[in-house]
């Protein structure tokens, strides 16, 4: 399987890279053609910081004063942290960065969390957002719990509509056949072809 994989290297910094392997793979929410391997940019301190300068660019002019972390994108959001506490609006701005718990699809902030979300300026930060399902819930969260929502960055994402700006450095776009479909709609399970593994903020699991 991996051997189908390539590189997706960006345009804008050559050291952040995600891996490509075409297939058929299940996820949380759907099903795709594509899977988008992200573990260099998750895991390795050079990645992840030229990928936190990316995303930090596209929120340069906007007060933030916490980051949301998703996907394992700890590392990637301290980088952020320190870039966007950098910039003029945000100048020696102590931005915390959490990575709180989703449960049932749904943004779960356990009390301790609490003070940096209510009535404070916040960026959610996940590794994928092909549907904008998660990106959705979690800006729907942050409301909830008092905070105001500011912007969501990624690193690959999908085309849809969000109630906030959405910066993000690899797009569906970028995959000229890239499909995701409902679980019940694949085409792929309707012509029989096999799930090659499921997909998840961890990697992927290969079903044999």
């Amino acid at each position: 399987m991996e051997k189908r994989g390539y590189d997706l290297i960006s345009a804008i910094n050559r050291e952040v890279s995600i891996r490509i392997i075409p297939g058929h793979f299940a996820t949380r929410h759907s099903h795709v053609n594509y899977c988008v391997d992200m573990t260099k940019v998750k895991s390795q301190l050079v990645s992840a910081k030229a990928a936190a300068k990316i995303l930090s660019d596209f929120f340069a002019s906007v007060p933030v004063d916490t980051i949301i972390t998703l996907d394992r994108m700890k590392m990637v959001g301290a980088f952020m942290a320190e870039y966007l506490s950098s910039s003029h609006i945000n100048l020696s701005q102590n931005i915390a960065v959490i990575s709180p718990e989703i449960s049932c699809d749904k943004l779960l902030l356990r009390d301790n969390f609490l003070p940096y979300i209510k009535n404070k300026r916040v960026i959610l930060l996940t590794a994928s957002a092909t549907t904008g399902k998660d990106v959705k819930s979690v800006v729907e969260g942050i409301g909830y719990y008092g905070g105001e929502a500011v912007g969501a960055a990624t690193v690959f994402g999908g085309n849809f509509e969000c109630s906030v700006p959405v910066a993000k450095i690899f797009g569906a776009e970028d995959i000229s056949d890239y499909r995701s479909y409902a679980p019940v709609d694949c085409p792929m399970c309707k012509s029989g072809v096999k799930v090659d593994a499921v997909v998840n903020s961890y990697g992927y699991s290969k079903i044999i």
